[in-house]
């Protein structure tokens, strides 16, 4: 739909998609991004950052930068004076998502929590509260996990994986890999999380999917598809482009609709296929698998933390570590791994055709 956050790999932007199992990242409008900020707790986000601005040295300038730039106060506090340098260094202590809106479109509200923060910070000093054993236990927790997070990151990014690994999780999970280039019509009924077109009623379930199969009729009986669509599918977003989805990963959209996906013959008209969001007439244009290569990042980003949690693992296993159980009460059975074999589970389908 329009307003949805759409998924690189949907052009259609079609807002039907599981938020997981998708080609790449969902990328939403600068503006989703912007609330998510606001929404942030930024004192206390801003708290843990400030320690590690204060410790790391100032970066050097880009090559580019006239000489003097990085020495030039950008922001000052009363008597201290902080450098664009400084600034640099203090957002790229910011987690990853926050660092391109803190360098461009909320530069300014970030230099004012900042503020907010050292001010807060050199009251509590003045009062005292630095000496307080409360907050000083608080301070070396933050530390401690601030540097068990800067050695976990480190794990993560130089695991080492080998091709012949790679390769066997490849091969023991083609399914994952699958691709279907689809298009669909939507027809949404009462109660549907899609929007109400423009000039459009409320349909029951009934009366939805009854149109549903007079549309399969004509489909069936030699109309095209794209033109369908463009007049009569309730997901603008995918309609005005014929009812294309583009490429889908399996797993990438709700369960029906994925089933269908994936069984359908190529070039037929489904069957009306029931979600939440309506009854949908599904038509495969074409199936393939994604090659190995293609796959290969996706699949080192899902073993590293394997090889991250086995690194911990061996830390714990070399430490002395030792529990009271009569503080701390019995162990409990370990977890199973990510991914061990469990018992089967008789599961019912959240959706129905």
């Amino acid at each position: 739909m329009g307003n949805a956050c759409q998924t690189a790999a949907s052009p259609a932007g079609s807002f039907f998609h599981s938020s997981t199992g998708r080609d790449g990242p969902e990328t939403c409008r600068a503006g989703e991004t912007i609330k998510q900020m606001k929404v942030l707790t930024i004192f206390a986000l801003l708290a843990l950052c400030v320690p590690a601005f204060a410790q790391e040295e100032k970066p050097k300038p880009p090559a580019t930068a006239p000489a003097g730039a990085e020495a030039k106060p950008v922001l000052t506090i009363g008597d201290e004076k902080i450098t664009a340098a400084e600034f640099e260094a203090f957002v790229e202590a910011l987690p990853e998502q926050y660092r391109a809106q803190a360098r461009g479109p909320m530069k300014r509200q970030v230099a004012q929590d900042l503020v907010r923060v050292k001010l807060l910070a050199a009251e509590a000093r003045r009062r005292g509260l630095d000496k307080d054993k409360t907050t000083q236990n608080r301070i070396a927790f933050a530390i401690e996990n601030l540097l068990a997070g800067a050695v976990y990151s480190e794990l993560l990014t130089k695991a080492t994986l080998d091709e012949a690994a790679l390769r066997k999780h490849y091969d023991e999970n083609k399914a994952q890999w699958e691709l279907a280039e689809a298009r669909h019509i939507l027809v949404r009924f009462k109660g549907s999380p899609a929007p109400l077109r423009a000039g459009q009623k409320e349909l029951s379930d009934e009366e939805a999917l009854a149109k549903t199969q007079e549309l399969r009729k004509r489909l069936v009986g030699g109309e095209d598809f794209a033109a369908v669509a463009k007049a009569e599918s309730d997901d603008t977003g995918s309609g005005a482009n014929g009812g294309n989805l583009g490429l889908n990963k399996r797993g990438g959209t709700v369960a029906s609709f994925d089933q269908a996906m994936f069984s359908l013959p190529i070039g037929e008209i489904s069957e009306p296929v029931k979600t939440q969001f309506g009854y949908h007439l599904i038509k495969v244009d074409k199936r393939d698998t994604k090659p190995f290569e293609e796959a290969k990042p996706e699949i080192e980003n899902k073993l590293r933390p394997d090889k991250a949690r086995d690194a911990l693992e061996q830390m714990l296993s070399k430490a002395n570590v030792v529990y009271d159980d009569e503080y701390f009460g019995p162990a409990q059975p370990a977890a199973p791994k990510p991914g061990a074999e469990k018992p089967p589970i008789k599961t019912q389908p959240s959706d129905k055709k």
